[in-house]
């Protein structure tokens, strides 16, 4: 864990803790996070579709969205 003191936009932390459901602001940044990380992985993932350059079957597919959601 990185320990920091940041400034944000109050309304649209407000939003954040909104939309993710979140207790804490600590746990809402975080998920904005997570989901910023994993749809950064699903663009690049998307880029390579049909590339020739990955060929994933269905079960690495899966192991690697896991990997991605616990390990972001």
């Amino acid at each position: 864990m990185t320990r920091l003191s940041i400034t944000v936009d109050a309304e649209l932390l407000e939003e954040v803790l909104r939309i993710a459901k979140a207790r804490t602001k600590r746990e809402a940044i975080e998920k904005a996070l997570k989901e910023f990380v994993r749809q950064h992985r699903l663009q690049e993932l998307q880029e390579l579709a049909g590339s020739g350059l990955v060929a994933m079957d269905l079960e690495e597919l899966r192991r690697w969205r896991q990997s991605s959601i616990e390990h972001p």
